[in-house]
């Protein structure tokens, strides 16, 4: 079928007519009053040659006249990318010639440079792209414009953006004409009109209709074109799903009407503590709710908190703070607490206390995470011990130390049965992490509470003589870091690797890695390492994340960076052991000024110092002691999968990590989950795409701190300024890098991510400093930069697209100000995007 009226259009056909023609057959079916016209199907495209006569006769049966030839791709206006402007519009056409130029003209842009630049960055790069073509009687509109069913800007549900301009809106769409901008409200009245809109509130109040009663046909916020006639007559010319919103919590319909809940929710994005940047897979989100649930079970706390409390969000893990920010005796507090997660964050919460909505109340019914009872058995199960081994460990730090790795390797020393069958496997995941969670781990932490303890109680000692960033320059080169250990270990590995130079730094660390487990790589030490540390990996938590035994391309492309150092001053070893004598220098300078007025606080303040830094270094191992079950029950589940796939029921093994638990044992009792896997897969894959996720989400999807920022013009267009994390000021190019394995470091760049973890350390070892979009000043990538001496600031929003690959930057980890130079970018090793 190569021509198809608009109004025969049915669900299920895009293959055929692509998403545009696909959308507006969505709209006739929904009974709205869309221009009559037809399409040029896919079928016509992939046949090579216009069907000139059956394009005619339906041109000649619209009645002629000027039409609107407009391009339809096949992954055009989908779910997923909305292709907005990438392909071409051709208006104003007129008599069979020209008709036929537009048709071509559509078909050719689906291949233009920006096109499939566009589909690059979308992941759609497959060579089975078509176009069809819609041809729609041309309106003369008086005005037109686009009108978002929810706000694109500050992703809010309940409201309305529209923008219009007289006549013709392709000055809305190509950005060339100053419009008039209205935001609507969900109901209630409309904003005030301006003498020179273009739209009368009559037309306002139908178009909020229309955009309501669209979002609700066809499921989802809406991107809709629409123009009025002469008559005043509303047209609809295109409606798309919008693709850059973030989504809501699963218990809150984006396509309600314009109710208000009347239990608004406030959500904290805590994921990014653990380097947990891109969307976690379902069987992670399952395996960290099942074992914190058991862990708080173990103290007789309600586990039921865990399913309220902490919640998947776009794959990502938010904390529920409504009870918080609802508190009357808690609340005052959020600001304090938010600091730790950067100025946006803290910014948004000052604003969500603001808000009526968010305003102080008793708590309902249900779980309750803050209750007494709950809070009185927890604090009585864990802070008397955790007390007494702080004190302890302050008293002994080297015997602490001794326990704390003691631990480690009793843990390393643990052997699991193998269950007998599918489901003994599915069942027994989360049971392989109790022993560890409750026993070692929780004895491996009182000395990072020591040194957490020391350092603030040293800073209150020194309040009046602290200079920004100056207790953080005594946290330098810390010993009795695994983390530190492991990399300086890389560093090792690189020096064994350097016979293999030439192959190392001239072939791509993905082929490296296909090559190292073919066994088909000269043997230089990466075995051993491996053996050692292959459990780790980038967002390492998550127990569907590949881990460098999988996957060693991150590790490759450190070495890659290792092999160019060749200034021995750079030299890892020389660099941490440089910071470490900084550091001694900054804790003497300190205490000596502080002694000049406070002599008897000054020589306390200093022997905590020197005790945090003995006992801090431990910031680590308590996470390292975790990864060794937690590869064991990645190890389990990978076999179950295997097993399940052998039976038919999936089609890989890695696509258990697509289910969660109970419904991996559904599978192992027979559900074929083959179809469920497929969708997830292609949820999670767009959400890796996602770059932004907003530290502060609100259930109507708005993100406070997408909100105007008053204070952001304080500091210029040159400066970006985020949360100060590791002191020292540093000057290169930055290399924005969205996954450790992608990197192509150089001595000295800045790395710009989004944020970090231990998977990324190795690529610390010969930075000059370091950017993040997300984190806190505790989380693991900020206190490795600090202890090899690179100057860090965090939680800057946006980092990875405001700052160009290559781009010379200064930043100064005491104060969090980024100065962007005026010069053009650096190209040709950078890591791409």
């Amino acid at each position: 079928m190569d021509v198809l009226d608009l109004a025969d259009i049915t669900p299920g056909t895009t293959e055929l007519v692509g998403g545009k023609a696909a959308g507006l057959g969505a709209l006739i079916a929904a009974g709205e009053r869309v221009p009559a016209g037809f399409c040029l199907t896919t079928q016509a495209y992939r046949s090579g040659s216009v069907p000139e006569r059956a394009v005619l006769a339906a041109y000649e049966r619209l009645g002629g006249g000027p039409v609107a030839v407009r391009s339809s791709a096949t992954a055009e206006d989908s779910p997923g990318a909305s292709f907005a402007g990438q392909q071409d519009t051709v208006l104003d056409v007129r008599g069979p010639h020209a008709l036929l130029a537009a048709i071509r003209q559509c078909w050719a842009s689906l291949d233009s440079e920006r096109a499939v630049a566009y589909r690059s960055g979308q992941g759609q790069e497959s060579d089975d792209e078509a176009m069809a073509v819609v041809v729609q009687r041309m309106i003369v509109p008086t005005a037109a414009g686009v009108m978002f069913t929810a706000n694109p800007l500050t992703g809010t549900r309940t409201e309305t953006v529209v923008d219009a301009v007289p006549g013709l809106g392709t000055g809305v769409v190509d950005g060339t004409m100053d419009t008039d901008h209205y935001v609507l409200p969900g109901r209630g009245p409309l904003p005030e009109r301006r003498d020179h809109g273009c739209l009368s509130p009559d037309q306002l109040h139908e178009l909020r209709a229309t955009a309501r009663r669209v979002q609700r046909a066809l499921g989802s916020p809406q991107d809709i074109e629409f123009a009025y006639d002469a008559e005043g007559t509303l047209w609809l010319l295109q409606s798309r799903a919008i693709t850059t919103l973030f989504p809501l919590p699963r218990d809150h319909d984006p396509v309600q009407d314009d109710a208000v809940p009347d239990d608004p929710r406030v959500y904290l994005e805590v994921g990014h503590m653990q380097g947990l940047r891109r969307p976690v897979t379902p069987m992670g989100v399952s395996v960290l709710r099942a074992t914190t649930r058991r862990w708080l079970h173990l103290f007789n706390v309600d586990d039921a908190v865990v399913d309220t409390v902490l919640v998947d969000i776009g794959g990502r893990l938010f904390l529920d703070l409504t009870g918080v920010v609802r508190s009357p005796r808690l609340r005052s507090g959020v600001p304090a607490m938010a600091q730790v997660y950067g100025p946006a964050v803290a910014r948004g919460l000052r604003r969500v206390l603001e808000d009526p909505r968010y305003a102080p109340r008793p708590p309902r019914r249900g779980p309750r995470v803050f209750s007494p009872g709950a809070t009185a058995r927890l604090l009585l199960a864990v802070v008397p011990a955790s007390l007494l081994g702080a004190l302890r460990a302050l008293a002994r730090p080297a015997a602490a130390r001794e326990r704390a790795f003691r631990e480690l390797e009793q843990v390393r020393r643990q052997c699991w049965a193998a269950p007998a069958d599918t489901a003994s496997r599915i069942r027994s995941a989360a049971d392989l992490q109790d022993a560890t969670m409750t026993g070692p781990m929780l004895r491996s932490l009182p000395p990072l509470w020591a040194a957490l303890l020391a350092q603030g109680v040293a800073g209150r000692l020194l309040h009046g003589t602290l200079r920004p960033g100056e207790l953080n320059a005594t946290l330098r080169g810390m010993p009795h870091n695994v983390t530190t250990q492991m990399d300086l270990q890389l560093w090792s590995v690189a020096g064994s690797a350097r016979a293999h130079r030439d192959l190392l730094l001239g072939t791509a660390p993905d082929e490296l890695a296909a090559r190292f487990l073919r066994g088909e790589l000269p043997e230089f030490g990466l075995t051993a390492f491996l053996e050692e540390y292959g459990l780790r990996g980038s967002a390492e938590v998550d127990v569907g994340s590949p881990r460098w035994a999988d996957d060693p391309t991150p590790v490759f492309a450190a070495l890659s960076g290792y092999l160019q150092v060749t200034d021995p001053g750079q030299a890892p070893p020389a660099r941490f052991a440089r910071a470490a004598d900084e550091a001694e220098a900054a804790l003497a300078d300190l205490v000596g000024r502080a002694r000049r007025t406070r002599p008897l606080r000054a020589r306390l303040a200093g022997a905590l110092l020197r005790r945090s830094r003995e006992l801090a270094g431990l910031r680590e191992l308590p996470k390292f002691l975790w990864l060794t079950p937690l590869a064991q029950v990645r190890g389990q589940l990978l076999t179950a999968g295997a097993e399940l796939t052998e039976r038919g029921l999936l089609e890989q093994a890695e696509d258990i990590m697509f289910l969660t638990l109970d419904e991996a044992l559904d599978a192992a009792h027979g559900t074929d989950s083959r179809a469920l896997v497929t969708r997830r897969r292609r949820e999670h894959d767009r959400e890796v795409r996602r770059r932004q996720v907003p530290g502060l989400l609100l259930s109507d999807g708005t993100n406070p701190q997408a909100l105007p920022d008053d204070t952001a013009a304080e500091h210029g267009p040159d400066v970006l300024v985020g949360q100060p994390a590791a002191t020292g000021v540093a000057t290169g190019p930055a290399r924005i890098v969205q996954h450790p394995s992608e990197a192509r470091l150089r001595p000295g760049d800045i790395l710009v991510a989004p944020t970090t973890d231990p998977g990324w350390t190795p690529l610390f070892l010969t930075l000059g400093g370091l950017i993040t979009e997300t984190g806190s000043t505790i989380a693991h990538g900020p206190t490795v930069a600090r202890e090899y001496g690179i100057p860090a600031v965090i939680c800057v929003p946006d980092a990875t697209t405001r700052l160009v690959e290559g781009q010379t930057v200064t930043i100064d980890g005491a104060s969090g100000v980024i100065r962007l130079h005026p010069t053009e970018p650096v190209t040709g090793h950078g890591a791409g995007k």
